[in-house]
C-alpha cells in the first residue's frame, strides 16, 4: 500500500543563519496490507516528519512516497494539491498529535462530516458517529460541543474516532495512545487491530512500548 524509496527531507532554518538541517536521508520502506509499521528512533530522528510526508503536509526534496489509491500508485511528492485532496478523502487517515477542527462545529458534526461527503445519508452518518463516540467513552454531554473546548484525551478520542469512522486503506497514527488512560488506550488498541483485519495499512508513532508490542507487524528504525 505505501513504497518509499530513497526519501530525502531538510529544513532551512532561517533564524539559524540560514542553517540546513538535514532530517531524513534515503530512507526506503514498504508497508503492506493488514500490517502496522511502527517507527522507531529518538526524538528528532524523523518519525513524526515522516507521517507528515505521508500525508503531503510537508515536501520532500528528494525520493518518491508511493501510496495505493483506488488500484492506481500515486507519488504524494508530485501530486497535484486537488488529487491530494482526494487522497486524504478516500485513502488515508491521519490520528494527529493536534486537534485540527473548525471553531464550534460540534463534536458529533465532525465525525459525520467525512461520512456526509461519500453521500452516506444523515441518519446513517450520525448512528456510526454515535457508535464511535460510545465505544470511546467520550460523554453524550460532549457530543453537541466543540470539541476545541475538550480535553487533551478527549481532543486525542476525537482525532482516533475521525479516522477510524470509515474504513480508510492507510491510516497514520502519531502517538495515537499519548493522552489517554488505560481503559481508552485498550479500546484504542482493539481498534487498531479490528482494522489491520479489514486490510488496513498503518503506520504509527508509539511512544508507549506496550502499546507498539500490541499493535505492530514490524518495526523500521529511523537512526540506522
Amino acid at each position: 500500500m505505501i513504497v518509499i524509496e530513497k526519501l530525502q527531507k531538510s529544513f532551512f532554518l532561517h533564524l539559524q543563519g540560514g542553517l540546513n538541517l538535514s532530517v531524513l536521508r534515503e530512507i526506503g520502506l514498504k508497508v503492506y496490507t493488514g500490517e502496522c509499521l511502527a517507527l522507531a528512533g529518538p526524538s528528532g530522528s524523523g518519525k513524526s516528519t515522516l507521517l507528515r510526508l505521508l500525508y503531503a503536509n510537508y515536501k520532500a526534496q528528494g525520493g518518491r512516497i508511493l501510496v495505493k489509491h483506488q488500484g492506481d500508485w500515486i507519488d504524494m511528492i508530485r501530486a497535484e494539491p486537488r488529487k491530494v485532496l482526494e487522497i486524504r478523502k478516500l485513502t488515508i487517515g491521519y490520528v494527529s498529535q493536534f486537534l485540527r477542527v473548525i471553531p464550534r462545529v460540534p463534536a458529533l458534526d465532525v465525525l459525520t462530516e467525512p461520512l456526509r461527503r461519500e453521500g452516506v445519508p444523515v441518519h446513517h452518518a450520525r448512528d456510526q458517529a454515535e457508535g464511535i463516540l460510545i465505544r470511546l467513552n467520550i460523554p453524550k454531554r460532549l457530543w453537541g460541543i466543540s470539541p476545541t473546548t475538550f480535553s487533551g484525551g478527549e481532543q486525542q478520542r476525537i482525532n482516533i474516532a475521525r479516522s477510524f469512522i470509515r474504513p480508510y486503506p492507510i491510516i497514520l497514527l502519531d502517538e495515537p495512545t499519548a493522552a489517554l488512560d488505560a481503559t481508552n488506550r485498550r479500546v484504542v488498541i482493539e481498534m487498531i487491530q479490528e482494522a489491520k483485519f479489514r486490510g488496513t495499512a498503518m503506520v504509527g508513532v508509539f511512544h508507549d512500548e506496550e502499546v507498539r508490542n500490541t499493535v505492530s507487524d514490524r518495526t523500521f528504525d529511523m537512526a540506522t
